[in-house]
C-alpha cells in the first residue's frame, strides 16, 4: 500500500493548486489506475519473491467465482457429512458451516454475474432521466449530459445501423443500442476501481489501527459482489451474446425471405454437385463461425490486456528490483490506456459486425 498511499498524497497535491488542471487530470488517472490494481499491490506486500504466487494473483483477478447459491434438484451436502468434497469449487459458508451441492443444476450467481447486474443498474439511471427529459422536448438541448447520450446514440445509429442496414435498421435500433452499451459499460467496469474491494480494504485498515472491531460479513459479500472483474472476460457471457446475434441472423433472414431462405442460402451459379456442401457451408457453418468469431474476439480482447497488466505489475514482486518497477509501472499505465481505447473499440466492432451479418441474409446474393 505504501504505493498508493504515495499516489494519493501527490493527489491531494496536485487538486490544491490553482489553475493546474493539466496536473489535476494526470494524477486521477494514476490514483485510479493504482486503485484498479489496489488487490495486487496488496497481494505482493510483505512477502518475499518466492512466496508471491502470481497464479493466485490472476485468478482473482480473471477468475469468476460463485457469491450466492443457486441449485435446483441437487442435494446440499454439509461439512462432516458423507459425500462433502472441500476440493468442490462452489464452496459456500452459512453461519459458520460449509457446504456445497451435489447433484442438480447449478445456477449460482457469480462475480461476473453481479457484475453484469452493476452496469446494467448504471445503465438503466442514466438512460431512463436522459430519455424523459429528451421526450419533452426532442428538438431541445437540455444539458450537457442528454447531449452527450443524444450524440453516442446518433452516432450508433447513423454509422453502425443505418450504414448497414439502410432503411431496414429501425427494427434493430433498440437490440444493436442495447447491445452497445452493454457491451460498452461491461469492458470499463473491469477497469475503473472495485468499489467493493477497496471498502473491504478501507474497512481493514481502520481495524488495524484500532478504529473498527472487525470487518463485517456482509462487507466482505459487498466486496464479491462489486469485484470488478471484467464480465466480457468470460466465454460464457461472449457466447450467450453472439448466440443472441446467432438467432436475430437466422430470424432476419426467414422474416425478410421466408421459408426460401433454406434454397436461397446457396448463391447463384453454384454447380449442381457442389451445392449440397455449400448448403452445408452457407447455411450453417458461416453463419455459426460468425457468431464464433464474435465470441472469441470480444474475449481474447478483454482479457489480453488484463493478462499483461497483472503480468507488468508483477514483476515488480517477483524480482523485488527497483529498477524493473518505474519500467513496470509506466508500461502498465501506456497498457491501460490502450485498454480503455479498446474497451470502446470493441463495443463499437461487435455492434458494428452484429449489423453487417444480418445485412447479408436480407436479400438473396
Amino acid at each position: 500500500m505504501p504505493i498508493s498511499f504515495t499516489f494519493f498524497f501527490l493527489y491531494l497535491r496536485a487538486i490544491s493548486v490553482e489553475n493546474k488542471s493539466k496536473y489535476r487530470a494526470f494524477f486521477s488517472f494514476l490514483l485510479v489506475f493504482f486503485l484498479s490494481f489496489s488487490g495486487l499491490f496488496a497481494s505482493g506486500e510483505g512477502s518475499h519473491s518466492d512466496e508471491f504466487d502470481f497464479s493466485e494473483v490472476m485468478s482473482h483477478h480473471l477468475g469468476d467465482a460463485p457469491i450466492f447459491p443457486l441449485n435446483f434438484g441437487g442435494e446440499k451436502v454439509k461439512e462432516g457429512q458423507p459425500g462433502f468434497d472441500p476440493e468442490n469449487h462452489d464452496v459456500f459458508e452459512d453461519h459458520g458451516t460449509r457446504y456445497h451441492y451435489v447433484g442438480g443444476f447449478d445456477m449460482h450467481i457469480t462475480k461476473r454475474v453481479t457484475m453484469m447486474w452493476i452496469a446494467s443498474f448504471f445503465l438503466l439511471i442514466i438512460f431512463i432521466p436522459a430519455a424523459k427529459l429528451i421526450s419533452r422536448d426532442p428538438k431541445k438541448v437540455h444539458n450537457k449530459f442528454t447531449s452527450c447520450v443524444e450524440a453516442a446514440v446518433s452516432y450508433i445509429k447513423e454509422n453502425v445501423v443505418d450504414a448497414s442496414l439502410d432503411h431496414h435498421g429501425h427494427s434493430y435500433y433498440h437490440y444493436i443500442l442495447s447491445l452497445f452499451f452493454f457491451i460498452l459499460f461491461c469492458n470499463l467496469f473491469g477497469l475503473i476501481p472495485s468499489v467493493g474491494e477497496l471498502t473491504v480494504a478501507a474497512s481493514d485498515l481502520l481495524v488495524s489501527f484500532g478504529l473498527y472491531g472487525h470487518t463485517p460479513h456482509a462487507l466482505h459479500t459487498f466486496g464479491e459482489i462489486w469485484s470488478g472483474i471484467t464480465p466480457t472476460g468470460d466465454i460464457g457471457v461472449t457466447l450467450s451474446l453472439a448466440s443472441l446475434t446467432l438467432l436475430i441472423i437466422y430470424g432476419t433472414a426467414f422474416s425478410y425471405q421466408g421459408i426460401s431462405f433454406v434454397a436461397h442460402a446457396v448463391p447463384k451459379g453454384v454447380p449442381l454437385p457442389l451445392w449440397p456442401l455449400m448448403w452445408i457451408l452457407e447455411f450453417i457453418v458461416t453463419h455459426i463461425a460468425r457468431s464464433f468469431a464474435l465470441t472469441m474476439r470480444l474475449l481474447a480482447n478483454m482479457t489480453a490486456g488484463h493478462v499483461m497488466i497483472l503480468a507488468l505489475l508483477g514483476f515488480i514482486f517477483m524480482s523485488q528490483s527497483y529498477f524493473i518497477a518505474p519500467i513496470s509501472v509506466v508500461s502498465s499505465v501506456l497498457i491501460y490506456f490502450l485498454e480503455l481505447l479498446v474497451a470502446f473499440l470493441q463495443a463499437f466492432i461487435f455492434s458494428l459486425l452484429t449489423t453487417v451479418f444480418i445485412g447479408t441474409v436480407m436479400h438473396r446474393h
